[in-house]
């Protein structure tokens, strides 16, 4: 079995690293031990690197497309690790989930429609919403006993008609919650009464310690599988987040195909398509394919 050191030191000064790089920006001292980005100082798996250094021998990077190789992989991931046979009609590539976020929030909603969030949790679940002109409103978690859980009272409480979307941090970040099931299916039958959307960020997915079990969101019952979309990535298990792999997991018909539509067609939420004009400067696309647009 191949043996990983740990405890190897690994310079990331200089590298345009966020974790060190931008420290003196952030807090002013450049001389300090940073613990407030997750990302690993450990170096990436030999097998990923090798990987990325044969596709670099081919030395052409044009355009590309998911293969099926691709998607196959995640099928088989995900069936491994969290027991859930997805299909393929499920899946989209998506640029991180930061942005998946986005694109969800911008397909779905409208200015002034309501996002439920439920602190304490990562920032960009409030940051992305209201730089789209949305209403964040605030689900807090409560702590019981040193642990938190979800106040489902408060929740109902606070729904009204304009709530569109609940942001689910799953295993919770910062946390370190992994939801048990029964606490998911009670969030999903709620959801599904009030007509909520939810976003299920999972990208800790595979961070559980082993007496644990992850519960993806959209596995815990029919309505959970109806009212939501997840996003995972191998990014935080293997510290590749520089190499943006993320990806959507859709199984209701109706919410995958108006959201996978948004993301092959470019739509906005208020209907108009993404325009492209071809003027003084050289391009390539296939004059069939400009007639169309």
């Amino acid at each position: 079995m191949k043996q990983y050191n740990f405890d190897e030191i690994i310079e990331r000064r200089g590298t345009n690293c966020v974790k060190y790089d931008t420290l003196k920006e952030q807090y002013g001292n450049g001389d300090l031990t940073p613990l407030w980005v997750a990302d690993m100082d450990f170096r990436t798996p030999d097998f990923i690197v090798n990987a990325i250094k044969k596709r670099c021998e081919h030395e052409v990077f044009g355009y590309t497309f998911g293969s099926d190789s691709y998607f196959n992989s995640i099928i088989e991931w995900v069936n491994y690790k969290q027991n859930w046979k997805i299909k393929r009609e499920w899946l989209s590539y998506i640029p991180g989930i930061v942005k998946g976020i986005g694109f969800v929030i911008q397909c779905f909603t409208k200015p002034g429609d309501k996002v439920i969030i439920q602190p304490p949790v990562y920032h960009p679940f409030r940051i992305v919403p209201e730089s789209m002109k949305r209403e964040v409103v605030y689900n807090p978690l409560k702590l019981v006993d040193g642990v938190y859980e979800m106040d489902f009272e408060q929740l109902e409480s606070i729904i009204d008609e304009q709530c569109k979307v609940l942001i689910l941090c799953n295993p919770h970040n910062p946390g370190g919650i992994v939801w048990k099931k029964d606490t998911l299916i009670k969030l999903a039958d709620i959801c599904a009464k009030h007509n909520l959307l939810v976003i299920s960020d999972e990208i800790h997915a595979e961070m559980a310690y082993p007496q644990f079990t992850h519960h993806p969101f959209a596995t815990v019952s029919e309505a959970a599988a109806n009212c939501s979309i997840t996003f995972m990535a191998p990014s935080k298990t293997f510290n590749i987040a520089g190499i943006v792999t993320s990806y959507s997991i859709v199984p209701n018909d109706k919410i995958r195909n108006e959201f996978y539509r948004f993301l092959e067609a470019g739509e906005l939420g208020d209907g108009t398509i993404f325009a492209y004009t071809a003027t003084e400067a050289a391009y390539t696309y296939g004059a069939e394919w400009l007639q169309q647009m």
